[in-house]
């Protein structure tokens, strides 16, 4: 008798068929919702753009996206909070509570396969694609996925962070924003920042690095004027942060020492084991998600697998368990005590070196379990994991020195900048790092020690890998924008659209005299010459036979196969623009010949028409306060 499927027997659940009817129905009303606020905001849209300048409009917009992206990232922390307090009836039930994380889990698994076809882009990776591939349209499900998993993935416990869902959540908004505004790309990726931006400053209270994580990871060039949007958004997050969640939800310190600069040499030399930390997180981390990424089994049983995992780990090192920012608070705060386990076998053991030995194992297994959460299915970021993973660097840096007897380090202000240093060389966003970690101080007391640790960090992992690991096959594929400005232009032109496929092909047989009375119907400079195949055999240039052209009598006797020369330089469809104009260098040719994968002739691809793309490329990226 052949066995049901695994996903057969969770969806013939009970439970789950209640959870799809329920579901089922809100998209349905959400479906209809959509189309009254998009016909509402249209009308809207067409009354503006007629009363208001083109700027006015754009503030606006700005300020809307704003608003819904902080909106929506306050929601994700309420529901996040809500599901924390569903779990928390399992917590005097120890063995109950550490199988949360594989409940959360696979109900993540089970939304994206059951309406998502078991696949979602994921963070700051699907964001930039979209940028740059996709004319900043985000798909409008992204309005919510990653609301709803993201919730139940780190609500119940995964070891991973809600800022790359929040940043996910508000740049479709962002895209839809711009969408529905009737906004042009250059514009729309504009609003992608700023719904990235206000997300950001919602969680965290932070404005100046909302704007700064917006310039430093989604726009790889920046006009002076997109500050102003950025900032006008960031702050409406902010307030929304502020009135719907007061201060007693936010991450924030109070600093308990000034800054000592006899301490810098310190503070330089924990930078430097902060930059080598981040790579071995970047390591840590791919490796354990390459693992899960190649899973051949079900998905379920991945999320399970993965589940179970998570609570072999928070049964041993509970600290790692959800976000972990409780813990860093109480790093911070010089309560580092009551992170200790409570088991009985290890009174024997000295409380400073179980300290010691318990935030060291944390600090590295941290990477694995935001690996495990979000690689088994989840949906959660590496920023968190990052800060957190910093926080105890920090801590333990400190703690290690003063355990010398000649050192006295502020362990709590170590602890602050650890985060900045790692999450500056995991994220690479040293501004970001720098700001975050000033604005949730409440001032700019540490401003020194974290531009030090944070740019020291940030050089190191520069020097070893060039790119965020998420984000690095896309970086040197092309698929995504860099800080390098041509070669951007360059990914968003396509080999296959700038090729001429209206030449018309001749063969080595056809004489002179075919060429001939083809030259003088068209304006074309070359052509093609192709075996029975159709594959490539010669070109002839315009050029290279102007003399023969007036000797009429050679013309029938003489054939193209005694004319045509060997290109110099042959391409084939699917060759990335960056090496098409590299070969246009190395040729110094007008004119290329494309080819496909079967050597068949396409067509030319010329260098006056790239060079014109390119230029119109260029354009698109101006100042928004530049005139149409």
């Amino acid at each position: 008798m052949q066995k049901p499927c695994p996903r057969c027997v969770l969806i013939s659940n009970p439970v789950l068929i209640q959870v799809d009817v329920y579901l089922r129905i809100m998209r349905k009303w959400v479906r209809l919702l959509e189309r009254k606020i998009v016909r509402g905001y249209h009308n809207a849209v067409h009354f503006l753009r007629t009363r208001i300048t083109k700027v006015q409009y754009i503030i606006i917009t700005a300020a809307l996206t704003g608003f819904v992206s902080g909106m929506m990232a306050v929601l994700l922390k309420r529901s996040v909070q809500q599901v924390e307090k569903l779990v928390q009836h399992f917590n005097g039930k120890e063995y109950l509570f550490l199988l949360c994380p594989a409940v959360g889990l696979l109900l993540t698994t089970w939304i994206i396969q059951r309406f998502f076809r078991g696949h979602i882009d994921k963070g700051i990776a699907m964001v930039l694609k979209s940028i740059a591939g996709k004319s900043s349209f985000i798909p409008a499900r992204n309005n919510y996925i990653h609301f709803i998993t993201s919730a139940l993935t780190v609500g119940s416990g995964g070891s991973a962070g809600l800022e790359s869902p929040i940043v996910a959540t508000g740049s479709s908004l962002g895209s839809t924003m711009g969408k529905l505004g009737l906004l042009s790309y250059s514009e729309r990726t504009l609003m992608i920042a700023c719904g990235a931006a206000a997300g950001i400053a919602a969680v965290y209270s932070a404005p100046i690095a909302g704007v700064m994580f917006a310039v430093e990871v989604l726009l790889a060039e920046t006009v002076v004027s997109y500050f102003v949007p950025l900032i006008i958004a960031a702050v409406i997050g902010v307030l929304c942060s502020k009135i719907y969640l007061g201060d007693t939800s936010m991450f924030n310190f109070a600093l308990k020492e000034n800054f000592n600069y006899k301490n810098v040499p310190m503070y330089a030399l924990m930078g430097v084991g902060a930059g080598f930390l981040s790579l071995y997180y970047a390591k840590a981390f791919r490796g354990v998600d390459n693992k899960f990424h190649h899973w051949k089994g079900n998905p379920y049983s991945k999320a399970l697998t993965g589940g179970l995992m998570l609570a072999g780990f928070f049964l041993l090192f509970a600290p790692l368990y959800g976000e972990g920012y409780e813990s860093v608070k109480m790093l911070a705060d010089d309560r580092a005590a009551r992170i200790l386990p409570g088991a009985s076998w290890l009174g024997s053991v000295p409380p400073d070196l179980l300290l010691l030995v318990f935030t060291g194992c944390i600090l590295f297994l941290k990477p694995v379990t935001a690996a495990i959460t979000i690689g088994a299915g989840g949906n959660g970021g590496n920023f968190a994991p990052s800060v957190f993973v910093g926080a105890y660097w920090g801590f333990f840096f400190s703690r290690l020195g003063n355990a010398t007897g000649w050192l006295h380090l502020p362990e709590g202000n170590f602890t602050l900048v650890g985060m900045a240093g790692v999450l500056s060389g995991v994220m690479y966003c040293p501004l970001t790092a720098i700001f975050l970690i000033a604005e949730i101080t409440n001032g700019y007391g540490l401003i020194v020690p974290l531009m030090i640790v944070s740019s020291i960090a940030y050089f190191i992992v520069k020097s070893f890998e060039p790119y965020y690991m998420e984000t690095k096959q896309l970086a040197m594929s092309g698929a995504i924008f860099t800080h390098h400005r041509e070669q951007n232009i360059l990914s968003m032109l396509s080999l296959e659209g700038l090729t001429e496929r209206d030449h018309q092909v001749f063969h080595p047989a056809d004489s002179l005299k075919d060429l001939v009375r083809h030259i003088s119907q068209v304006d074309k400079p070359v052509f093609a010459v192709v075996d029975a195949g159709h594959r490539l055999a010669g070109v002839i240039a315009l050029n290279d036979i102007r003399g023969m052209l007036f000797e009429n009598t050679i013309h029938e006797t003489t054939l193209l196969k005694d004319v045509m020369a060997r290109p110099s330089g042959v391409l084939q469809v699917g060759t990335p623009m960056t090496t098409v104009l590299k070969e246009f260098d190395r040729t110094g040719a007008d004119y290329l010949p494309v080819v496909d994968e079967d050597k068949r002739f396409a067509g030319f691809i010329s260098k006056a028409r790239l060079f014109e793309k390119y230029r119109l490329q260029v354009a698109q990226v101006r100042d928004i306060y530049e005139d149409e």
